[in-house]
């Protein structure tokens, strides 16, 4: 389907790949993973539009082939006036136009061949579709996605995941050789995710999906596509067996790496003596001892060992404050607030925040929950009352309200208070962006991922003593997830979180706030996770899930420290967990 050998590519003095190779078979199910701003997307558009790249190497795609995109962001289509049935039919309702516009031009043309050509043409057009049985298909498929009551909504009136879900169907019913699709999963709650899950493993064909999702990656696909350090690993099988096997491979690999590094560093403090000794005495057999030691260390450099590819890159993430309130004072009070669109959706809501607590807002896509965070931020709503000792920061799912995209990341920075280059380098190089030119960038060009990092960046300089944050593990990377765990958990204020993220929640928060028929009520973890286990996961799965990561992360905190016995101890341990992961 998808064949790339020796791409490079450069963007703006970064350089995103260097001579990757790797194919995309047909009817593979392929998730494609890396850490944020290692390319993902970019690689994803040239495979599209190679013509609108300048790069080396080759991309090769089957004759014909047809490629469906669903996309990370599409503010525009969410904002029709049109129906999600109608919506999701678009490309049929076309092709029927186009027939019956060609049947009513054959009925005075003079010469109907090209005519007959054109409605062949389209005929097949809808064959390829799977026209005679379409409309039965999008009812297939929005019963799969618990979404069949709303055929006759307005696409305007979805909430952002049952858009996406939408988007989904629409990319999937079109029948493209390949579908592609940018982190369909951002902000899904669980209910949705498993819809996510049902259309992905029920789809006949070939596709390609970027996700930082464990849940899908442990669920959905059958091939691995691993973009880190502009290198390329591909790999036949699940994630699980994948992220197995790596580790594996990572732990053998940098040991024999490691005592290459060795010798090769032996041999130079040999050559630095002999050259030393060659200078004072001059014989012959002296300075053929130094060519000969050269020559060794110029063979053990070729046949070295190369460390793998994948190395452990956690940010730092420090959201502490010196602005710290007393325990037991109340941070935020909300009495009776209630919040409509067209229909109620919160309604005499009443809690209150404690100066430490941090509480998840957790309820289905379109409750109204961001509406609250936003207008407790906003503060100009006579149902919120905010101490008057409390500073405010806002992690937003629309990035317009807490950055100007058109801004370069340094004016950002400099309106947030920072004094020159120098100083904004130094704290955004723990957020993942370490060279001073990325400065330069406007912040609309960044993935989604820097989007957010940027944002805890600007968070975490502004000493704020109560954190709203919406989603904020939305389009991160693995290991950005865990730094974000370790900083919300460490951070001695309050935090109020929109998250559908069950690791995060179950990580860093105190309790959870549930939303139900049009109210929240306060949950314990305990309670909340037993419900979570129950309606959405297997009994054991996420418990062991998250030892998994925890042993994975251990590995390669062990690695780092160059310890390869417990390295292998832990990979013992990995290797059980995963067997129950797969039982």
């Amino acid at each position: 389907m998808i064949k790339i050998e020796n791409l490079s590519y450069s963007f703006k003095d970064k350089d995103l790949y260097k001579n990757i190779s790797f194919t995309l078979e047909d009817d593979k199910h392929c998730a494609f993973i890396g850490t944020n701003g290692s390319g993902k997307s970019t690689l994803i558009d040239m495979i599209m539009n190679p013509d609108e790249y300048l790069f080396d190497g080759t991309i090769e795609k089957s004759e014909k082939c047809r490629i469906g995109y669903v996309r990370q962001f599409a503010e525009d289509d969410k904002a029709r006036k049109i129906t999600v049935f109608d919506y999701i039919c678009e490309e049929y309702i076309r092709l029927q136009n186009e027939i019956t516009a060609i049947c009513e031009e054959m009925g005075t043309a003079e010469d109907i061949e090209p005519l007959m050509e054109k409605y062949q043409e389209a005929l097949d057009a809808v064959d390829s579709i799977g026209g005679d049985d379409f409309e039965n298909n999008v009812n297939k498929k929005l019963n799969l996605a618990g979404l069949n009551n709303f055929k006759d909504t307005l696409i305007s009136e979805l909430s952002g995941g049952e858009f996406k879900l939408v988007q989904v169907i629409k990319g999937m019913l079109n029948k493209p050789d390949l579908i592609i699709m940018d982190e369909p999963d951002v902000f899904l709650d669980f209910d949705n995710l498993d819809s996510l899950k049902n259309l992905i493993n029920s789809h006949q064909g070939t596709m390609l999906v970027i996700t930082h999702n464990r849940y899908l990656l442990n669920n959905c696909f059958d091939k691995i596509i691993h973009l880190e350090n502009m290198e390329i690993q591909e790999f036949d099988g699940s994630y699980i067996d994948y992220n197995f096997k790596l580790l594996q491979t990572k732990v053998e690999l940098q040991e024999l790496s490691d005592a290459d590094t060795a010798e090769i560093e032996r041999n130079e403090k040999l050559i630095e003596l002999y050259r030393k000794k060659a200078e004072i005495n001059t014989e012959r057999a002296r300075g053929n001892t130094l060519q000969a030691r050269v020559k060794i260390k110029e063979r053990l450099e070729a046949r070295r060992i190369k460390a793998p590819f994948l190395a452990i890159k956690e940010p730092y993430i420090n959201l502490n404050t010196s602005n710290q309130l007393a325990a037991e004072c109340t941070a935020l009070k909300v009495t009776d607030y209630s919040v409509a669109f067209n229909d109620t959706l919160l309604e005499d809501v009443n809690f209150e925040l404690k100066s430490t607590d941090k509480a998840a807002i957790v309820g289905p896509n379109g409750t109204g929950k961001t509406t609250l965070l936003n207008d407790i931020f906003d503060n100009n709503n006579p149902s919120i009352e905010v101490n008057e000792d409390i500073k405010m920061a806002l992690l937003s799912q629309l990035k317009l309200k807490t950055m100007n995209e058109e801004n370069t990341i340094r004016e950002e920075f400099i309106e947030a208070g920072f004094m020159n280059s120098e100083e904004i380098m130094d704290h955004i190089s723990d957020y993942g962006f370490e060279n001073e030119e990325i400065l330069q960038q406007t912040i609309k060009s960044l993935s989604g991922g820097e989007k957010n990092m940027l944002q805890l960046a600007k968070i975490s300089a502004s000493n704020a003593n109560l954190l709203l944050l919406d989603e904020p593990t939305s389009h991160l990377d693995t290991y950005s997830q865990i730094s974000l765990e370790k900083a919300i958990k460490a951070y001695n204020g309050a935090v109020l979180m929109v998250s559908h993220d069950f690791y995060s929640i179950a990580n860093c928060m105190d309790y959870v706030l549930i939303v139900e028929d049009k109210n929240i009520r306060r949950m314990n973890l305990k309670k909340f996770k037993k419900m979570v286990y129950e309606n959405h996961f297997g009994k054991d799965y996420l418990e062991i899930e998250q030892n998994k990561k925890h042993v994975e992360t251990q590995i390669e905190l062990a690695l780092k420290d160059n310890d390869f016995v417990t390295a292998k101890e832990l990979c013992e341990e990995l290797a059980k967990l995963v067997k129950a992961l797969q039982a």
